[in-house]
């Protein structure tokens, strides 16, 4: 399960796209919210946390960097995923502000990983991939 340890796979806006279903697809599969342009999913090119114009503008790489923190679209974005996700991404920002990506990433592995058969569970569908 080594995609947990990607860093990269960790979102502005404090997903880890590792565990959505989007990026755990087999065909289509999207290379997660850092990732240059091409081959983004529909989902990508409509996210208003990536269109922000704060990292638009400046090397930033978390939102909890930007002086409007958390803004209206993270909160709405939040709400939704707390409500139908059980998954904060207010939460995620703050324990990485607080403690570090890389605890994060450890956190992540153990949260996010199947205990019968080590995969990855998805955040959307709530079992293993």
């Amino acid at each position: 399960m080594n995609t947990l340890d990607n860093i990269n796979l960790i979102a502005l806006c404090g997903m880890n796209c590792i565990i959505c279903m989007n990026y755990l697809m087999e065909r289509n599969k999207c290379p997660g919210c850092r990732d240059p342009d091409t081959n983004k999913r529909v989902k990508r090119v409509r996210c208003k946390i990536e269109k922000c114009e704060f990292f638009n503008n400046i090397d930033n790489k978390f939102c909890f960097e930007c002086e409007k923190y958390p803004c209206e679209k993270l909160k709405h974005l939040d709400n939704r995923y707390k409500t139908k996700y059980n998954m904060s991404m207010i939460k995620n920002l703050e324990y990485i502000k607080n403690s570090g990506i890389n605890n994060f990433i450890d956190n992540e592995k153990i949260r996010w990983t199947c205990n019968e058969c080590g995969g990855t569970i998805c955040v959307h569908k709530g079992y293993c991939y």
